[in-house]
C-alpha cells in the first residue's frame, strides 16, 4: 500500500481558506469528536500528542516535539507530523506535516467564527501579534474580506514593520488603544499571560477573536471584555475547563459557562444577532480540528493527483 506523505508547499498548493471553512462546517455535522492529548517530557523537551476520533471519518493523531535548545543551533524549535487512520479498517490513510496541519487548522478556525459572527461590512482588521499566525490570519482573512485594510500592532515594533513589508498594504500601529477602538475585527495571536485587550476599548459591533491563550495561565482579554460581549468558542470541551481566558474568570464567578453561548455543535445557536453588538470568539483549536483539516488537505490533495 502506498502510504502518500503531504509535504508543506506542495499540500498548500491545493487549498483554499473558504473551502476549509466549508469542510470545517460539515465536519461538525458527525458525531461529536472523541478527544485526548498527552505529554511527555525531558526538561527542558517535550513531546506533545493530540488524537481524536469522528465516526465516519477517522483518526488523527498529531505529535509535535519542542526542544527549546534547537534555536541555538539553527534548526526550528517544534517539529510535527500529523497521522490520518482510515475509520473503516484503521489503516492508515496519510501522514501529513505537522506544521501544514496547524497553520490551516488555526487560522481556518477562526476564519469559520469570523464568517457567522462578524459583521459582513467589515472593513478594518486588526492584527495583535506578528508572529507566524499573525501572517497566517492575514491570509484567511483576506479570502473573506478582499477589499479590507489591514494593521498590525506587536509588543516589538520592528517585527510589527518587517511584517507589514511581508503583507502589501498592511499598516503598523503604534499605540494598541487606538487600533483596537478603530477596527470592525480584532484577531490576536499573543503569548501573553496577562490581558492585553480591555473591555473598555471595544465599539459597538467589533469582533473579537482570540487565538494566543491555550494554557490554563495564559490569557489575552480582561473580566469587562468578557462582560460587554456575546461569548461564543470552537468547543466547549477544549476551552472552558483548560484555558485560562474562560477558566479563570469562570473560577472568580465573573461569568458563568453558560454564557459561553455556543460553540461550533450548536451551530443554530452560533450567529450574531445584531450589528451594534459586540461578538467574541475563543479559538482554542483541539484535535478534533486536526482531524477535520487533515481530512480535507488529504481529499484536496487526492483531487489534485
Amino acid at each position: 500500500m502506498n502510504i502518500p506523505f503531504i509535504p508543506f508547499d506542495e499540500g498548500e498548493a491545493n487549498l483554499n481558506w473558504l473551502t476549509l471553512c466549508d469542510a470545517l462546517a460539515n465536519g461538525h455535522k458527525f458525531p461529536k469528536a472523541r478527544i485526548d492529548d498527552t505529554f511527555l517530557y525531558r526538561d527542558p523537551d517535550t513531546l506533545l500528542s493530540r488524537s481524536a476520533w469522528i465516526d465516519g471519518m477517522g483518526v488523527a493523531v498529531k505529535s509535535v516535539t519542542v526542544f527549546p535548545r534547537n534555536p541555538e543551533t539553527g534548526k526550528p524549535l517544534i517539529h510535527g507530523a500529523v497521522t490520518l487512520f482510515s475509520d473503516t479498517d484503521g489503516t492508515v490513510a496519510a501522514v501529513l506535516d505537522g506544521q501544514l496541519v496547524t497553520k490551516w487548522k488555526t487560522a481556518g478556525d477562526s476564519l469559520l467564527a469570523e464568517t457567522r459572527l462578524a459583521r459582513p461590512d467589515s472593513e478594518n482588521i486588526l492584527i495583535v501579534g506578528a508572529g507566524t499566525v499573525g501572517r497566517s490570519l492575514w491570509q484567511a482573512y483576506s479570502a473573506a474580506f478582499p477589499k479590507a485594510k489591514f494593521t498590525i500592532w506587536n509588543r516589538t515594533a520592528e517585527k510589527a514593520r518587517q511584517m507589514a513589508a511581508d503583507c502589501p498594504g498592511m499598516r503598523v500601529a503604534t499605540d494598541l488603544e487606538d487600533a483596537v477602538r478603530g477596527a470592525d475585527i480584532v484577531t490576536s495571536a499573543t503569548m501573553s499571560t496577562e490581558p492585553l485587550l480591555k473591555g473598555d476599548w471595544f465599539q459597538p459591533g467589533q469582533h473579537i477573536d482570540l487565538i494566543g491563550a491555550y494554557r490554563p495561565d495564559m490569557r489575552e482579554v480582561d473580566d469587562n471584555a468578557l462582560k460587554r460581549a456575546r461569548v461564543f468558542c470552537d468547543s466547549y470541551d477544549t476551552t472552558l475547563d483548560h484555558i485560562g481566558e474562560f477558566k479563570i474568570p469562570i473560577a472568580n464567578g465573573v461569568i458563568r459557562r453558560e454564557n459561553v453561548l455556543a460553540d461550533y455543535y450548536t451551530p443554530e445557536a452560533f450567529k450574531r444577532q445584531t450589528d451594534d453588538e459586540i461578538t467574541l470568539f475563543k479559538n482554542g483549536g483541539g484535535a478534533h480540528l486536526d482531524l477535520m483539516t487533515s481530512r480535507y488537505i488529504l481529499d484536496a490533495w487526492d483531487g489534485a493527483s
